[in-house]
């Protein structure tokens, strides 16, 4: 399990941790960072090792960890320092990939949770959401996923030009590999707040990821894919905004008498 991490968010670094750190599965955890008596304390201390950040970005840090795998891997999976595994998801997924040996990729539903750990809506990905990301919005969660380790080495590992897309452009390279297999549980917490790349940056990341979709495509459906785009790319926005708002509403205070009235009904649906 490779975390990238430049430390500068040291208590959703050492949840994000925790959260590895207590599943019940044999976890070889390896951070991806810069020289620092900080992060190497807090990685012995969930029993991971150190990786030096080779300075190439999230994509070359991701290859540096992937890289760094212990002989006899067999599986591999990155988390954003600021995310967390859901309890049981790595026994669940790599159970998955035990049962489907064609497959090279398993995801499963994903939680989008505030700065403060509070629930903002959770994205219940299918199967569908694998079958449509080369011409549709990207609703695999990252967050969560397993990939096999041979099937990352056969692709090439991440595209180290990529700086926001590099997991859209994996999977499509890992499911010619092999099938992208849908999990009906909640895998992972992504955490969204406004320091995360996503989030800072929204239009150069969807743009990144409609040239990473081009790339797969015969050349007329890329010339057709980049008229006919821009529903997609609409209703991404808006599902954006939603997100946003929600947590917007999750951040203000409760009018006065209300702070006992407990959670409202009719949470946060899925988001396909």
């Amino acid at each position: 399990m490779v975390v990238p991490t430049l430390g500068r968010r040291m208590k959703h670094l050492s949840l994000c941790l925790e959260s590895i750190a207590s599943q019940e599965a044999d976890v070889d955890l390896v951070l991806v960072a810069p020289k620092s008596a900080e992060i190497e304390a807090v990685a012995v201390h969930h029993s991971g090792r150190l990786v030096p950040d080779p300075l190439r970005g999230i994509s070359g840090a991701l290859n540096a960890g992937f890289a760094a795998a212990l002989e006899g891997t067999e599986y591999v999976a990155w988390l954003g320092d600021d995310d967390m595994l859901s309890p049981g998801s790595l026994a669940a997924t790599t159970a998955t990939l035990d049962a489907h040996p064609r497959a090279s990729l398993v995801y499963g539903w994903c939680d989008y949770i505030d700065d403060d750990g509070t629930l903002i809506f959770t994205n219940r990905a299918g199967h569908m959401a694998g079958r449509t990301i080369t011409f549709a919005p990207n609703l695999v969660p990252q967050p969560g996923s397993l990939m096999r380790l041979e099937d990352v080495q056969a692709v090439g590992g991440v595209d180290e030009q990529l700086s926001y897309s590099m997991d859209l452009d994996l999977f499509l390279r890992l499911r010619q590999r092999g099938r992208l297999v849908a999990l009906p549980r909640v895998l992972a917490s992504f955490r969204w707040h406004p320091d995360s790349t996503t989030v800072q940056a929204e239009e150069a990341s969807a743009e990144e990821a409609d040239r990473v979709r081009m790339r797969y495509m015969a050349p007329w459906a890329a010339r057709v894919y980049g008229l006919a785009r821009w529903p997609g790319r609409w209703a991404l926005r808006l599902v954006k905004w939603r997100v946003r708002r929600r947590a917007a509403l999750e951040r203000q205070p409760l009018p006065v008498g209300q702070g006992d009235a407990g959670p409202t009904s009719g949470g946060p649906g899925g988001q396909n």
